[in-house]
C-alpha cells in the first residue's frame, strides 16, 4: 500500500478490516473459503438492527485489495459487487452559507468556513494549508498534495484575503494556517473533528435543517460555480477531480438552466388568478 502511495487513512482502514476478518478464524483470508467469506459477510449485515454498510464495505474493498495484490480474481472469494448509491449532495444556498459565516462564534471558525467555501477544500485539505501555501499576491492557494496526491491552485478571493490577513494578524499562526493549540506551535494543525464540531455548530446556530458536513461546502462551492456561469471542465480542476464524469453530477443539482423544470402549480395560480379578475 506505501509503495502505490495509498494514504495513511486507507493504509489503516484495510489493515483494520483485515486484521478483523483475521481474528475471527484464526488465519488470514486467503486460506479461507469462499463460503468462509460470505458467512462472514453475512454476520455483517446481520450484526444488529441497523447494520453499517460504511464497515460493510470497507470490508469488501480490502478483501479486493488483498486479492488483487496476490493476482487473484475478486470471484476467488466470490466477492459481492458494491453498488453505487445514486445520491445527490446536498447544496447550501448562499443565504445559508452566509448565515453560517456570520453566525459562527470565533474569527478563526468564520475564516475556517470560508476557506472551505470559497475554495472547494476537502476536510485534510483545509486543516493542512500551511501559511507559504497562501499567495496574496496572485490571489490564489496552493493545495498541496490533495486526493490523489495531486497538487492544485485555486483562487483565493479579495475579501478572502482581507479575511485571512486579520485573521492572521490577530491569531499570529507560525507554520499551519489553522493551529491544533490555541497559542501557535508548529507541530500540530487542527484536528479532523476540530473542523467538523465547526460546521456542525455553525450550521446548528444560523438555524439550517439540511444535514451539513464539511464536505457540504465543498459540494456547495462547485454548484454555485456552475450556477454563476463557470464552465465545468474549469470546475472539474478547481475541485481536483480526476475523472469528468464526477463533476458532472453537480449539473443534476446546479439551477441555472434557462429551460430548468418547474411545478404545475405556479401555472395553475397564474391562469386561475387571471380568471378570477
Amino acid at each position: 500500500m506505501s509503495v502505490l502511495g495509498l494514504s495513511p487513512k486507507t493504509f489503516e482502514s484495510y489493515g483494520r478490516h483485515i486484521a478483523a476478518i483475521s481474528l475471527h478464524f484464526g488465519r488470514t483470508p486467503l486460506e479461507l473459503s469462499a463460503d468462509d467469506v460470505q458467512e462472514y459477510l453475512y454476520e455483517l449485515q446481520n450484526r444488529s438492527k441497523t447494520p453499517s454498510q460504511t464497515y460493510f464495505k470497507h470490508t469488501v474493498y480490502s478483501l479486493r485489495f488483498l486479492l488483487k495484490n496476490e493476482g487473484l480474481p475478486y470471484d476467488h472469494l466470490l466477492l459481492p459487487a458494491i453498488k453505487r448509491e445514486n445520491k445527490l449532495p446536498v447544496v447550501l444556498s448562499k443565504e445559508e452559507v452566509w448565515r453560517m459565516i456570520c453566525t459562527a462564534q470565533y474569527l478563526k471558525h468564520r475564516i475556517l468556513i470560508s476557506m472551505i467555501y470559497g475554495c472547494g477544500l476537502r476536510c485534510f485539505e483545509v486543516r493542512n494549508v500551511r501559511l507559504r501555501d497562501l499567495d496574496f499576491d496572485r490571489e490564489c492557494l496552493h493545495v498541496v498534495q490533495g486526493k490523489g496526491k495531486k497538487d492544485r491552485y485555486v483562487p483565493l478571493s479579495k475579501h478572502m484575503i482581507r479575511g485571512l490577513k486579520t485573521y492572521i494578524e490577530a491569531e499570529k499562526p507560525q507554520h499551519w494556517l489553522f493551529n491544533g493549540q490555541p497559542n501557535g506551535g508548529t507541530d500540530n494543525c487542527y484536528s479532523q473533528r476540530a473542523v467538523q464540531w465547526v460546521v456542525k455548530q455553525a450550521a446548528k446556530a444560523a438555524g439550517i435543517l439540511k444535514d451539513v458536513h464539511v464536505h457540504t461546502l465543498r459540494h456547495t462551492f462547485a454548484t454555485h460555480l456552475l450556477e454563476d456561469g463557470l464552465d465545468i471542465v474549469t470546475v472539474k480542476d478547481l475541485m481536483g477531480h480526476e475523472r469528468i464524469e464526477t463533476t458532472m453530477e453537480y449539473l443534476h443539482v446546479a439551477r441555472n438552466n434557462p429551460h430548468r423544470a418547474f411545478s404545475p402549480i405556479d401555472t395553475l395560480f397564474e391562469q386561475c388568478a387571471r380568471k378570477q379578475k
